[in-house]
């Protein structure tokens, strides 16, 4: 299935001319052009709108700011920067049983193009009779209007995901909104954690492994993710992919599995130690991870004896059967190839945190530095931001 995402980043401005203005004496002013005005970074089409208005309103002499001018101000401001814009405007959600094809004109006869997923996400450039001409990732062309849902904020938010990128080396997420709160749990650089609100100024609620928490705006680069379209190319290139990472794991495993042979042959004991992987089968992974539940979690560790944290459980778990794989639960989100049924072996990631699913809707995982490693279920206690699978 198509893993290809489209971000849109979101920034928010500030009416810092508007603030300076209405605490500043009208004296002071009069008789300066606007362009001298220290108007605090407030956008030139603003300043050229405003600059009629101000001058008149500042010819009625007062001892401070006249609720005139501070209404000019707010009025003009708001016709400049227009009414805000939602983050969702003109996007359409497919709304289809598997996919629907982005033809490159607005007919049947069009050739295909690239494949809408279920549920992707797609910018409305136009509309031609019933078709839409679309925009979604690296694809752009048309699909007819009645596979996808558009300006359906509601929905565009259900299939999305706000999510917030770690910009530190360590953040702490907390349990409370200040600094003087207790650290629920830490985060490493440039994981990405999903947004549970944003109502407290300067604070973000997000979603770790330990619960929801709140971490500094200063430390975070929030964004919405929705899952976009995908060209033919890109097709074809990852479905080669997948074949030469699956053939790769096997050759991989089949390595290991030998070289722990040929260890066991030549007489070393095998007393006091885990056992070793066996076939390169995803239920070989699965049995060879739950021989370490119990043992610690601990942070930034990859020691399935001595302490992991979940990524480098994961990671660790895949090196004994000769693959590697980044000690990172955001960077194990693209690794092997996307399934949606979960099978032995296979990679659960969520926010912040990864697993190995075992089977019996289980997964085993590094969860916390209170529980250790250990078995949960369901597997889906939490929601699953994606599933990979390397066997």
């Amino acid at each position: 299935m198509n893993k290809n995402r489209r971000v849109l980043r979101i920034t928010a401005g500030c009416l810092a001319a508007a603030m300076t203005l209405c605490n500043a004496p009208s004296a002071a002013f009069a008789d300066m052009p606007l362009s001298d005005m220290p108007i605090a970074g407030a956008p030139a089409m603003m300043s050229i709108a405003l600059e009629k208005e101000i001058k008149n309103t500042f010819s009625i002499a007062s001892a401070g700011i006249s609720q005139n001018l501070a209404d000019c101000v707010s009025t003009a401001a708001v016709q400049a920067a227009g009414e805000p814009e939602s983050e969702y405007a003109d996007i359409a959600i497919a709304q289809v049983d598997n996919y629907v094809n982005v033809r490159d004109a607005a007919g049947e006869e069009g050739n295909v193009v690239g494949k809408l997923y279920n549920n992707s996400a797609a910018t409305v450039e136009a509309t031609e009779g019933d078709w839409y001409k679309i925009t979604s990732g690296n694809v752009t062309g048309y699909v007819k209007s009645e596979f996808v849902v558009r300006d359906n904020e509601e929905l565009a938010r259900k299939v999305s995901r706000r999510v917030a990128t770690v910009e530190t080396e360590t953040l702490f997420v907390r349990t409370d909104p200040t600094t003087e709160s207790d650290v629920l749990g830490m985060v490493p650089d440039q994981e990405e954690l999903t947004v549970t609100d944003e109502s407290v100024n300067g604070w973000t609620k997000v979603s770790i492994e330990e619960g929801e928490g709140y971490v500094s705006n200063d430390y975070v680069k929030k964004s919405i993710e929705f899952v976009t379209a995908e060209s033919k190319e890109e097709e074809e290139a990852r479905l080669a992919k997948e074949e030469a990472e699956r053939k790769a794991a096997a050759e991989a495993a089949e390595r290991a599995a030998a070289s722990k042979s040929k260890g066991k042959s030549s007489g070393a004991s095998s007393s006091g130690k885990v056992s070793s992987p066996g076939s390169s089968t995803g239920s070989a992974v699965a049995s060879y991870a739950s021989q370490f539940v119990g043992n610690p979690y601990v942070y930034g560790g990859t020691s399935l004896t001595n302490g992991a944290d979940c990524s480098g459980f994961v990671m660790a778990v895949y090196a004994a059967f000769g693959i590697g794989l980044p000690h990172s639960s955001s960077a194990m989100c693209g690794v092997g190839y996307g399934v949606s049924d979960m099978q032995p072996g296979d990679i659960i990631c969520y926010s912040g945190h990864v697993a190995i699913y075992v089977g019996n809707n289980t997964i085993v995982h590094a969860s916390t530095p209170e529980s250790g490693i250990k078995y949960t279920s369901p597997a889906n206690y939490k929601p699953i931001i994606a599933i990979r699978r390397i066997f």
